[in-house]
C-alpha cells in the first residue's frame, strides 16, 4: 500500500499511487514503521523540488522529515505550503515579495521574516487536531488559482470555470457559478488575496483552461 503522503487540498494526507509534481515538508510526521503519527511538527509548511542534485534519500526515513507530495503548486498552496527558500531559491522570493505587497498588515518590508508569514499562514489553514480553516467569500471576488470546496468536493477556480480536483488531475471544467454566489474557500485568505494581485501558481497539464 502506498504511503499516506498525498495531500489533498484541505491539507489532509491520504495513501494512493498518484505521486504529483511538488514534494513537501511540515516536518517529521511519521513513526518508526512510517505510520502518519501527527498533521504537522513545524509551522513550515514547505514545497520544494522533486528532485535536487547530490540529494536523495529514502522516503519516510526514521527521524527525518516526512516526504509529501502535490499535484501541483496550486494544490500546496490551498493546503497551506509556501515555497522553500532554498530548492525553489526564486520562487520563493517572488512568492515572500508578493505575498508581503499583498498583505500589508505584516509590513511590507524585505525585512519581515519568513517565520512571520509562517505564522499567518497557519493560522489560516489548520486547526488543532487536523481540521482546515475555510471561509466563505462571494464567487466574483475569487482569483485563478483559488480552490472551492462545493459538497465536500475541490474544485480550482480558472479564469473562465473551475475544475474538479483529483490525485491524478483535473476533470471537465463546469461554469463557475453566477456572481454573487458565496463559496467555501479552501486557500488562505492571504493565499488568495496574493493571487488577486496578479500572481498565478503552477497547475497540472490536465486542467483545461480554455473552456467554459
Amino acid at each position: 500500500m502506498p504511503l499516506q503522503n498525498r495531500v489533498d487540498p484541505c491539507g489532509k494526507l491520504h495513501s494512493v499511487k498518484a505521486r504529483g509534481s511538488l514534494l513537501g515538508n511540515r516536518g517529521v510526521l511519521h513513526d518508526e514503521d512510517k505510520n502518519i503519527v501527527r498533521p504537522w511538527k513545524s509551522k513550515a509548511w514547505v514545497t520544494c523540488v522533486l528532485a535536487y542534485p547530490g540529494y536523495e534519500r529514502p522516503v519516510f526515513e526514521p527521524n527525518a522529515y516526512s516526504q509529501l507530495f502535490f499535484l501541483d503548486e496550486a494544490t500546496a498552496f490551498a493546503a497551506g505550503h509556501r515555497p522553500c527558500g532554498s530548492c525553489r531559491y526564486s520562487r520563493f522570493h517572488e512568492f515572500k515579495t508578493q505575498w508581503l505587497a499583498a498583505n500589508p498588515e505584516v509590513g511590507a518590508d524585505d525585512k519581515a521574516t519568513i517565520s512571520a508569514i509562517d505564522k499567518v499562514l497557519h493560522s489560516e489553514r489548520a486547526i488543532r487536531g487536523g481540521n482546515k480553516v475555510t471561509f466563505g467569500a462571494p464567487v466574483e471576488t475569487l482569483p485563478f488559482g483559488t480552490f472551492i470546496q462545493i459538497e465536500g468536493s475541490a474544485y480550482l477556480v480558472t479564469d473562465m470555470a473551475m475544475l474538479p480536483w483529483s490525485f491524478h488531475g483535473y476533470d471537465t471544467p463546469v461554469p463557475l457559478p453566477k456572481s454573487g454566489t458565496g463559496l467555501t474557500v479552501l486557500t488562505p485568505a492571504s493565499i488568495v488575496r496574493l493571487f488577486q494581485q496578479g500572481f498565478r501558481p503552477q497547475v497540472d497539464a490536465s486542467a483545461d483552461l480554455t473552456s467554459p
